[in-house]
């Protein structure tokens, strides 16, 4: 992970992300996906479902799973996540089986013990392909078969739309400079900053194209691999806050992302994208 990326985390950047703005459709349509798509939280009274949430931040995901009933363990690089992870499970009255800090492409457990894992932000933060492999790979290693892969990847269209969106209070897309950061994201994935431009977002990162990223997650041994567009094109909501505070509107805004959330020819508009794929047989691994 990039010197700055993890400086940032360890100054509590995370914290709240995922209660404003685009992160409140994020953390909705994610919860949705889970509820559908993981296996049943407790399989007997001694032997609940077992989550890895490896990049988890201060744990939003795994305390939502905790709560559900699921066994939960948190592991993120940055030491301030996991600090904030201590004072969220107070404020949700909940505790996880684990949570420490860990590089999310070598995780101290065993071959074959997670029914699922979420892997939510290192496939952006590790930039080279072999080494978001390893990720992936350790992944495999400690899956169950038949268990599950949440991924969630940055598009390479994020920082364009976010600029277009703010443009009128940031004029950053008249900077040649920021123009030329966001021309190379778009060409190649890669986030780069450039000192030359005033722009102070995410540092080094690696943003995917959707096809691209169910390769990545396949080339790992990985099979059935769906892809999610979590935000779709609701990043253009005027005031989405205000308006997320409506039941009503709530609702009609999550309906659009499900309508839209599967559709290729526009998921590039979603800057989160989502992927679930499994460990199977019939991967070919």
């Amino acid at each position: 992970m990039d010197k700055d990326v993890l400086a940032g985390y360890n100054a509590g950047i995370e914290k709240n992300r995922l209660r404003e703005g685009l992160g409140l459709i994020e953390l909705e349509r994610t919860k949705e996906i889970l509820r559908q798509q993981l296996p049943n939280p407790t399989k007997s009274d001694f032997d609940p479902a077992v989550v890895y949430d490896i990049g988890g931040g201060y744990g939003e995901y795994s305390y939502y799973l905790t709560s559900l009933g699921y066994e939960v363990h948190l592991y993120d690089i940055s030491e301030k996540n996991i600090e904030m992870s201590h004072d969220l499970g107070v404020e949700y009255g909940l505790t996880l089986k684990t949570a420490e800090v860990a590089d999310a492409r070598s995780i101290n457990r065993p071959d074959n013990s997670a029914d699922a894992i979420l892997l939510f932000g290192p496939l952006y933060h590790i930039v080279d392909d072999s080494e978001r492999q390893l990720c992936l790979k350790e992944c495999y290693r400690l899956l169950k078969p038949n268990g599950l892969l949440f991924t969630a990847a940055i598009t390479r269209y994020a920082t364009t739309l976010w600029a277009l969106t703010v443009y009128d209070k940031n004029p950053l897309l008249d900077e040649a400079a920021f123009y030329d950061m966001l021309e190379r994201e778009i060409k190649t994935g890669d986030h780069i900053k450039n000192p030359e431009s005033r722009y102070r977002g995410m540092g080094r990162s690696y943003f995917h194209l959707p096809d691209e990223l169910k390769n990545e997650i396949e080339a790992a041994g990985f099979c059935d691999t769906d892809i999610r567009g979590v935000i779709g094109p609701c990043w253009l909501i005027p005031n989405l806050d205000e308006a997320w505070k409506h039941e009503t509107k709530r609702e009609n805004i999550m309906q659009i992302v499900r309508l839209c959330e599967e559709e290729e020819s526009i998921m590039g508009l979603s800057t989160h994208i989502l992927s679930i794929s499994r460990k199977a047989n019939h991967c070919g691994v």
